[in-house]
């Protein structure tokens, strides 16, 4: 029973998505230490993004769960259908929002003094929607501060990579939210609700995702130059690159049926390789 119910906490808070932001996360820390950074560090780094992400996750399912409920994409997700009550939804929010907050006071003074502004981040998102079809790169800068986040947990100051390293998090994130956001252009359209497809239509919106990406893949390679990189690192960013065409090409306004796997599972594989192939260039090579 109560690894049923925290089972479908994990759900809900969709924890399988810290992979967006985890692994671009750790190499910032990799870069930021010289290596691996003290033990103390990585763990209290490790709870900020748990926290952090899960915590925003949690929140937006609160603030959309009528939203949901209207949606018939959406309707069977845990707050509209009832499995989850919306007490226990703010309880994990508070929880997950106090673990960030322990850990940011537990890095350094920059860190905690600068908390606030992901939190901020994350309120702004989850209302944006309603009010400006820019939701999408709300959404890419909420995630795009992890990496901006572990660096400052290391070094306690700000610096170019980590923030190109955020942008490419932004821009990458805001390109696949697009595409995500196709499947529900009518429900969006009939109800009032903002975003990109909506504004620039289905076609528009998919050439504006492949722009995002493709500035995306720009920075990446800048970084390249910038942290002094190996043959590794531009391996992984050929693979990522090859993935984000497959991507791509799995959709068309006549052909939205793969937009679940072009959006979320090839992007995790993404992520993953850039982790794998940047980690091992760093350590390595």
């Amino acid at each position: 029973m109560v690894l049923t119910k925290i089972k479908k906490y994990g759900e809900m808070v969709m924890f399988s998505h810290i992979l967006f932001s985890l692994p671009f996360s750790m190499i910032a820390m990799f870069w930021a230490s010289g290596g691996f950074p003290k033990l103390l560090t990585f763990v209290w780094i490790l709870l900020a993004l748990i926290g952090a992400r899960n915590g925003a996750n949690a929140l937006n399912r609160i603030v959309d769960a009528k939203i949901d409920k209207k949606n018939p994409r959406t309707s069977n997700r845990h707050l509209p259908s009832g499995e989850i009550k919306k007490i226990e939804a703010i309880f994990l929010t508070v929880l997950f929002f106090a673990l960030y907050f322990i850990a940011a006071f537990n890095l350094n003074s920059t860190c905690l003094f600068l908390s606030p502004i992901p939190i901020a981040i994350f309120f702004l998102y989850s209302y944006s929607k309603r009010f400006t079809w820019l939701c999408h790169i709300i959404l890419g800068i909420a995630c795009g501060g992890a990496p901006v986040g572990a660096w400052l947990a290391v070094t306690g100051s700000f610096a170019w990579p980590p923030i190109l390293l955020g942008a490419v998090v932004t821009f990458w994130v805001a390109g696949f939210d697009v595409i995500y956001a196709t499947q529900d252009f009518n429900f969006d359209k009939n109800n009032n609700l903002h975003s990109i497809p909506v504004f620039f239509g289905i076609k528009g919106s998919l050439i504006i995702s492949s722009l995002l990406h493709i500035l995306s893949l720009g920075i990446l390679f800048s970084l390249f130059f910038i942290m002094n990189m190996g043959i590794t690192y531009l391996i992984g960013l050929f693979l990522i690159s090859i993935l984000l065409f497959i991507e791509h090409k799995m959709v068309s306004p006549n052909n939205l049926k793969t937009m679940k796997i072009a959006s979320y599972s090839i992007n995790q594989i993404v992520s993953v390789l850039f982790f794998i192939f940047t980690t091992f260039d760093i350590f390595l090579f």
